[in-house]
């Protein structure tokens, strides 16, 4: 009883903080984050990305750790990322891994504006000289292009200056798109060190002193199990419709649902589901750098496959549309670089798929109209039937069991074949045969 009692008396003193409490005793380390980011920088990556930050910072966490793959990516959706790691009240580490991932192009910015930059064994960081995406030749485009370069080698100068890392190397990594490895990068003074995994990377970050603005924070993390933040499943679709093979594809699927719904009206499936592809192919063409003139002949090649419904081309349009279907998808996006291009593996069969469908549709169609009709009053040309009655010069037959009023130009006994060779006035105009 002496020891509940005394145990009771603690309690009520410490509620006053007349002495420390238990939870103050063993108080845990702030949290950290981490987040994975694999493929190209796009608005939906920036916008994770940032969205990671925001919860960290409101989350009291010593950092967030991201974990990047990337060949590059769109400089808008770069720009912003690197305006929030610069502007961030909690370091944010960049870790390029795991073995084989690579920080290329937009992800140099990225990886140099972070507080701590690592990289895994086997990776690589450089080539990030701005790529002008569809554009032309001739002096405007030149001149154009070396306002770009100069514009992002004075933004990557500044990263670098900044964050103190190497702003020679930085130039080059634009200029002339070097790239180095995770070895070379440290040697340069790129990157701070190298680890192997996630659980090293702790280790090696405790104790690291981090300055912002004339204030440092020390990491403690050893021990920490550190919390991954997970793309919300928005971010995740907006991600995988900015691809632009994605992309296109729906453009595709989209364009053959309208094409369904409008040759088989009242189907309903197929225009809504199409409805569907067109709206989410629109919103990812208009985060990619699109060339108008390729999805003008895109566009041009659905209003010819919807003509060849109406009108009868004999197969024209439908030709017209798929040599449009196939420049058009060549043009759609035209990039220098590979992953912001449709895979030809995907342009090929997409416009032969297109021309198959509509070569058979089109040939049923011809057939349909050349075929002779088998109902109503056309459908008994050239029918064979037996005179019921005397024709002089009208008469009755009999043709599959039905008796019709006819004519004929000849005279015609009762008992004798017949073919018919017309309609005139709903009777039927026969003549003898053998």
């Amino acid at each position: 009883m002496k020891i509940k009692n005394i145990l009771i008396i603690l309690f009520i003193l410490s509620q006053f903080t007349f002495i420390p409490s238990l939870s103050l005793l063993g108080q845990d380390k702030p949290p950290i984050y981490t987040i994975e980011v694999e493929g190209i920088i796009n608005p939906a990556t920036a916008k994770f990305i940032i969205d990671s930050i925001d919860q960290a910072t409101q989350q009291g966490a010593q950092c967030l750790i991201i974990q990047l793959d990337t060949p590059g990516g769109l400089m808008e959706s770069m720009r912003l990322i690197v305006k929030k790691e610069l502007a961030s009240t909690i370091p944010i580490i960049v870790y390029v891994a795991p073995s084989g991932a690579r920080a290329a192009s937009a992800g140099v910015f990225v990886t140099m504006a972070a507080h701590i930059a690592v990289m895994a064994p086997g990776t690589h960081i450089g080539a990030a000289h701005p790529v002008t995406l569809g554009g032309g030749e001739g002096k405007e485009s030149k001149t154009m292009t070396e306002k770009i370069v100069n514009d992002t080698v004075s933004y990557i100068k500044t990263i670098a200056k900044n964050r103190g890392r190497n702003v020679e190397w930085a130039e080059k990594a634009v200029v002339k798109s070097v790239s180095i490895t995770e070895e070379e990068a440290v040697k340069l003074n790129v990157i701070d060190f190298i680890c192997p995994d996630l659980p090293t990377l702790l280790t090696k970050l405790d104790g690291k002193v981090v300055k912002f603005d004339g204030i440092t924070r020390t990491l403690q993390t050893k021990g920490v199990q550190s919390k991954p933040i997970q793309m919300s499943w928005r971010d995740r679709l907006l991600d995988i419709i900015s691809n632009p093979t994605i992309a296109y594809i729906l453009l595709m699927l989209g364009i053959y649902g309208i094409f369904f719904e409008l040759s088989s009206p009242g189907a309903i499936l197929p225009g809504v589901v199409g409805g569907i592809f067109l709206i989410l192919a629109f919103y990812a063409l208009q985060m990619l750098p699109v060339n108008y003139a390729g999805l003008a002949l895109i566009l041009f090649a659905i209003i010819l496959f919807i003509a060849e419904i109406k009108v009868v081309s004999h197969g024209l349009l439908a030709v017209g549309g798929v040599i449009s279907l196939f420049l058009g998808s060549m043009m759609l996006f035209q990039s220098p670089v590979e992953y912001m291009r449709v895979s030809l593996s995907v342009v090929i069969p997409a416009v032969l798929v297109s021309a198959a469908f509509f070569i058979f549709a089109v040939t049923k169609a011809i057939h349909a109209r050349m075929k002779k009709p088998t109902t109503g009053m056309e459908g008994l040309l050239g029918e064979i039937g037996i005179a019921s009655t005397p024709i002089r010069p009208e008469g009755k037959v009999s043709i599959h069991g039905e008796f019709w009023n006819v004519m004929s130009d000849q005279p015609i006994e009762m008992g004798e074949k017949v073919q018919v060779t017309g309609v005139e006035n709903l009777k039927l105009k026969v003549k003898k045969i053998d």
